[in-house]
């Protein structure tokens, strides 16, 4: 009893700080994408932590899986590595006694993987999309960001504004090229806001300001100085995007089993299978020779982690594009990694059986 509180402390210790660096680590790249962004005015600075959020979110079943496995992987390789292991070997205890309370830790963040899985991931994708879209219909002036160029829709006009007023309907400093009836012309305003007219057209109106047409240096240059000009607004609509796989839940997908969807499906599935079946890969894969290098562990278990991942994002595309049945390209990988988990297992018992009877 001591024994399983102490290792399931140890145990929820090490996935705690796992998961902590690993979410660190996705915050970080994710956030420093979106930054970018929002720095070319692709979304706002205001949609930089929903769209975070819901990527993140995308992210948690792959990061708890890494945790878990790696949880255990360090935790057990530690008892090895200090010599527990021989003590617990000496009490006539088998490695297949580990099972029981690493299985007791890893259940529930298996059932929590499955449910990101299935769920709360395809919701956050498909709110991530639905955000992209709001922020894709957005007129020209509201995808505007200070300090950057910004091209209109028909290419036919750039904007820049220097400074934004704390009032969303309002700029100053405006620079704009335009070309009209066939010239080329450059406006610049100390201030301006955007006007709704009575049938519904939106209009950027521009004071104080001056708007430099032709070429300069040619007789048919001219400067136009102006008190208030008003500029029509392209209105945004978005582009139609076709639903993909991952933005559809989990109910849509089987009643919908084309294969593309079953594609996707597997790769739901496979997550919380490929969790629990890599926690419990980790006790044969924790085994450390003290008086061989103590990195050779952990160098397989990353092979064994990135072959696993692969194989499991290869027959997903290979359903999903119809080149294997969908029985073999969903479980096959997932038996062929119990049988290398129960080889690993009968290897190790083997060896621990051989000590115990030349000892």
């Amino acid at each position: 009893m001591i024994f399983r509180q102490a290792l399931l402390r140890e145990l929820a210790t090490s996935a705690a700080a796992t998961f902590l660096v690993l979410l660190g680590i996705s915050v970080t790249t994710q956030l420093v994408r979106l930054l970018g962004q929002a720095a070319s005015g692709m979304i706002t600075s205001t949609g930089v932590v929903a769209l975070l959020g819901f990527t993140l979110v995308g992210y948690l079943p792959i990061l708890l899986s890494v945790t878990l496995f790696i949880a255990v992987l360090m935790t057990l390789t530690r008892s090895y590595r200090d010599s527990e292991m021989v003590v617990w070997f000496s009490c006539g205890q088998g490695l297949s006694r580990w099972i029981s309370p690493v299985l007791k830790f890893a259940v529930p963040l298996v059932l929590t993987i499955a449910l990101l899985s299935l769920l709360l991931s395809p919701w956050a994708v498909e709110k991530s999309e639905e955000f992209r879209r709001q922020m894709d219909s957005r007129d020209d002036v509201a995808q505007v960001t200070p300090g950057v160029f910004h091209e209109s829709r028909r290419a036919d006009r750039v904007y820049l504004v220097e400074e934004v007023p704390g009032k969303s309907n309002l700029v100053a400093n405006v620079f704009v090229s335009s070309s009209q009836n066939g010239k080329d012309g450059v406006m610049v305003a100390q201030s301006g806001f955007q006007e709704t007219a009575a049938n519904g057209d939106r209009f950027l109106v521009l004071l104080n300001g001056r708007r430099y047409e032709g070429e300069p240096g040619s007789p048919e240059y001219k400067i136009f100085e102006f008190e208030r000009y008003a500029m029509r607004i392209e209105t945004g609509e978005a582009a139609e995007r076709a639903p993909t796989t991952k933005t559809l839940s989990t109910i849509d997908l089987l009643r919908d089993p084309v294969p593309r969807n079953l594609g996707e499906l597997s790769w739901r599935l496979g997550l919380p299978v490929s969790a629990l079946l890599l926690c419990l890969l980790a006790i044969p894969l924790s085994f450390v020779n003290p008086r061989a290098g103590r990195s050779m562990n952990l160098v397989l278990a990353i092979l064994v982690y990135m072959i696993y991942s692969n194989l499991l994002s290869i027959m997903q595309a290979s359903i999903a594009q119809s080149r294997v049945d969908v029985a073999t390209g969903m479980w096959g990988v997932h038996a062929a990694m119990l049988l290398l988990l129960l080889g690993m297992f009968y290897r190790r018992l083997s060896v621990y059986s051989l000590w115990r009877l030349f000892r």
